[in-house]
């Protein structure tokens, strides 16, 4: 099934007038216009799920469209308030407390909060899109060694610790603040299924160490399923036939397995 968009009037694509790797607000409508369709076809269940490609926020917002990314466009047409961005891959998933911020500012944004509402949706996520009936997860701490007992900050015992045992209380099978030189290793041996992190950078570079060519960015929290590839739109090497396909074929693979995982449980739930 292929979606064709319905353009806004005026809107013509007119292939003789692309260039490649030059976007403008001609096609940034016309991305804009794609992700509304899709999203309306899936509410419709004339489709199990969505998986976009890269976004160039530039041309979103030439289009009109002042949203800060993809995922918050989806969240407000889906009308979702709690939702989070997954980094997804076998060997290691990850979510963020914070993301595109300055490092300078990432303390004072860490609340109780946050981390217990990160930990409630991505132990949702592990349940009802990945299919684990008792999701293990691993929180990591924000200083180096965990703040050594606040050697090296307080963030950890004020407020990522009492977080993780708040988060305990309410069911969840939770463990740390743990020392972020080291939890990643022991959530890829096995230990955990996914690891809560602090900031962008904390998660996301040994996440791509590891899944740099297959991961998957899954939006949890939506009432949709959708997956997208792990990578930036690479407008450097358009039309070159460089680009490698494999993030967007896992996401592709990881979408089908979540609807399925989500159809299963309906039913069973059904029942």
């Amino acid at each position: 099934m292929v979606c064709v968009p319905r353009y806004p009037e005026g809107v013509v694509l007119d292939p003789e007038k692309l260039i490649w790797g030059r976007p403008s607000r001609i096609t940034g409508v016309a991305m804009a216009a794609a992700i509304e369709e899709t999203v309306k076809l899936v509410q419709r269940g004339e489709f199990a799920a969505m998986v976009t490609c890269p976004i160039t926020k530039t041309a979103l917002h030439g289009a009109g469209y002042h949203y800060p990314g993809h995922t918050e466009m989806l969240a407000t047409l889906c009308q979702t308030r709690d939702y989070a961005m997954m980094m997804a891959g076998r060997s290691l998933k990850v979510t963020l407390v914070t993301i595109h911020q300055g490092l300078s500012t990432v303390a004072a944004a860490l609340t109780r909060d946050a981390i217990v509402r990160l930990i409630e949706l991505t132990g949702k996520s592990l349940v009802f899109d990945f299919g684990l009936s008792a999701p293990r997860l691993a929180v990591a701490g924000f200083n180096p060694h965990a703040g050594e007992g606040g050697m090296f900050g307080h963030e950890e015992e004020l407020v990522i610790a009492p977080a993780v045992n708040l988060a305990r209380d309410r069911g969840w099978q939770v463990s740390g603040p743990f020392p972020p030189d080291t939890v990643f290793h022991k959530a890829v041996k096995g230990y955990f299924d996914a690891v809560i992190c602090m900031y962008h950078d904390q998660g996301l570079i040994p996440f791509k160490l590891l899944h740099f060519d297959d991961g998957v960015n899954v939006t949890i929290g939506l009432p949709l399923v959708r997956t997208s590839v792990d990578h930036g739109t690479a407008y450097d090497i358009a039309g070159q036939d460089k680009a490698n396909p494999a993030s967007l074929q896992a996401a592709f693979r990881m979408a089908g397995e979540i609807a399925s995982n989500r159809k299963q449980r309906a039913e069973a739930e059904r029942k």
